[in-house]
């Protein structure tokens, strides 16, 4: 054995100790594929400071904003196995994962944003988070995050339903939102949020459908100058944890954790509201035209939709109407 290699095992025990310091001091990473400053990563990075003071320190948080740690799908999947702790994530992502929650995923379940916000904050949207919780996806869900309601952006204007034909637009990778897309007369194409800029730029799409941060903060309202106010998804969005890291925390620690996680489902609204008004400023002031559209068409092309999938959870949107 020469010198360099006795060296090496003798120092091994000292690092392995040296580890087990450094793990004391818990450091939780939240991961996010929106920028810094964007109203979800602003909440969760208040939330981890909350921690951190709330804990003296005990708990303490990264943030890794702008899709540094990869796409949601990805993300989602280092949660599942404690490499992540915390992340804010789409419910499109999560409905091939935890099908109960394609309930919200489902075109015009909502009837408008307010409706939207008194779901989530009432008995419904605690049940959701609790159904993610249960599920054998190893992750506790703790509250919501507002992402908005979600239109067409397109390189060719769309003033009605027919303009959609054959136009090719990319949605989250859910089978429920390709099918949205295609009933509406479009070809859903399933694709990252990283992907999006360079596959309008080049045409391998034709438009995709989000919130007007989105637009803006992706940069895609350089390429995509049509926004159509179709309000076809109303989409909350869980902030969820590693069931790993969760059930390592101290009774404790989780009632803190859920009571900032709920704080921030309000402050993010406050930041969300804010932000959207400033895009749209912004996106019209570039050149993006809003267009207004008759909804109706595209609530009744969507109809296969929602019995196709809604069947499952026919009782539960019964209960999501009901709400007033």
């Amino acid at each position: 054995m020469n010198f360099k290699r006795k060296l090496l095992i003798a120092a091994l025990p000292f690092a392995l100790g040296l580890q087990g310091l450094a793990q004391a001091a818990t450091t939780l990473k939240l991961a996010e594929v929106h920028p810094a400053g964007y109203p979800t990563v602003v909440a969760l990075e208040n939330l981890g400071k909350k921690l951190e003071e709330a804990t003296d320190g005990e708990l303490k948080y990264r943030m890794f904003s702008g899709g540094v740690l990869g796409s949601e799908k990805e993300v989602v999947e280092q949660l599942q196995i404690g490499a992540v702790q915390m992340t804010r994530v789409s419910l499109g992502t999560l409905g091939p994962v935890v099908s109960d929650v394609n309930a919200f995923n489902m075109p015009f379940v909502f009837r408008d944003h307010e409706h939207m916000r008194k779901i989530i904050d009432g008995e419904i949207g605690q049940e959701l988070l609790d159904k993610i919780t249960a599920s054998e996806f190893n992750m506790v869900g703790l509250a919501w995050m507002d992402g908005g309601v979600r239109n067409l952006y397109s390189k060719e204007p769309v003033r009605n339903i027919d303009d959609l034909k054959g136009m090719k637009i990319r949605v989250i990778g859910n089978p429920l939102f390709i099918d949205t897309l295609n009933a509406m007369g479009a070809q859903g194409v399933a694709m990252d949020t990283a992907e999006i800029f360079s596959a309008l730029q080049t045409g391998v799409v034709d438009g995709a459908e989000n919130n007007p941060p989105t637009l803006l903060e992706h940069n895609h309202y350089r390429t995509a100058k049509y926004y159509t106010l179709t309000g076809h998804l109303i989409l909350p969005e869980p902030i969820v944890m590693s069931k790993t890291t969760w059930n390592k925390l101290t009774p404790e620690q989780q009632e803190m954790v859920k009571k900032f996680a709920k704080e921030a489902q309000l402050e993010e609204r406050k930041l969300w509201d804010e932000k959207t008004a400033s895009s749209e400023e912004k996106l019209k002031a570039a050149g993006v035209e809003f267009i207004e559209v008759d909804k109706q068409p595209f609530y009744e092309a969507t109809a296969p939709v929602r019995e196709k999938y809604g069947a499952a959870y026919a009782d539960l949107i019964k209960r999501i109407e009901a709400v007033q």
